[in-house]
């Protein structure tokens, strides 16, 4: 009843990576999130959060793959992937299915690194680039700066998505989401956000609203707010330069029930 969320990522240098987008997706309230990342690591990504379930991948596993996808409600699919040949062989077959996606980080980088955007993509995505990633994507327009001013960020993810058919999410300071026609600008979130693996939680979290069936916009619109008001929560009670991702996650619970309260 609350979504089936699959995350499709890590390596063996960023176990953590779908592991922060699978507690996410948890603690945002999923029913069941499944971590699909390479056999060999499955056991201690599960030993982080135990709640989670697994799907190890090896090179005979696509089928198994394909299957979890297909029963998924959404996907998130990139955090920690990496970029070998596996990785991008299965980037390239989860795309064209006809599911609500978020893709972020690896896949990012390894849509970007085609000559065009694909054709054959079905997917009902989200797209959640920082500006680095933004930059590598932007190339398919025939661009090669993201602007920094909030007009100009503006411009380029609503380029991006009317471009691409997807929601664009250009993470920074006040991030942006757009479709194309439609765009908000955020106004949570702090320097507590600014480590590695923020990003992460952010895909989950969002994965957990598009499982739920919210329209991709207003699941990106939402997930964005939470996120931040989850990291501000959490650097008013440990002080912003020391709070970690999973501080983030922890402080979740409070974010929702103040976003509730206004309602």
């Amino acid at each position: 009843m609350f979504g089936r969320v699959l995350v499709v990522g890590g390596s063996d240098q960023m176990i953590g990576a779908p592991v922060l987008a699978g507690t996410a997706a948890l603690r945002l309230g999923s029913g069941l999130v499944q971590i699909a990342l390479p056999q060999r690591v499955l056991a201690t990504a599960l030993s982080v959060t135990p709640e989670l379930t697994g799907l190890g991948l090896t090179p005979s596993s696509g089928g198994a793959l394909m299957e979890a996808a297909n029963k998924a409600d959404a996907i998130v699919l990139g955090p920690g992937l990496g970029q070998s040949p596996a990785a991008i062989k299965r980037v390239g077959k989860l795309i064209k299915l006809d599911k609500p996606m978020v893709i972020d980080a690896d896949a990012l980088n390894i849509m970007a690194a085609g000559k065009k955007w694909p054709k054959d993509m079905k997917a009902s995505a989200v797209l959640t680039p920082h500006p680095g990633e933004m930059k590598r994507l932007i190339r398919l327009l025939g661009k090669s700066e993201v602007p920094s001013d909030e007009e100009g960020r503006i411009g380029i993810a609503t380029q991006a998505a009317r471009a691409f058919g997807v929601v664009l999410v250009l993470k920074g300071e006040r991030t942006v989401v757009a479709d194309g026609q439609r765009v908000y600008v955020n106004n949570t979130g702090d320097s507590s956000l600014s480590k590695g693996g923020s990003g992460d939680v952010l895909s989950g979290m969002l994965g957990c609203l598009l499982g739920l069936k919210l329209d991709r916009f207003d699941a990106a619109c939402t997930a964005v707010h939470l996120h931040g008001r989850a990291g501000e929560i959490a650097g008013e009670h440990l002080g912003r330069r020391s709070v970690l991702s999973r501080d983030v996650i922890n402080a979740i619970p409070a974010a929702i029930k103040e976003f509730e309260g206004r309602r």
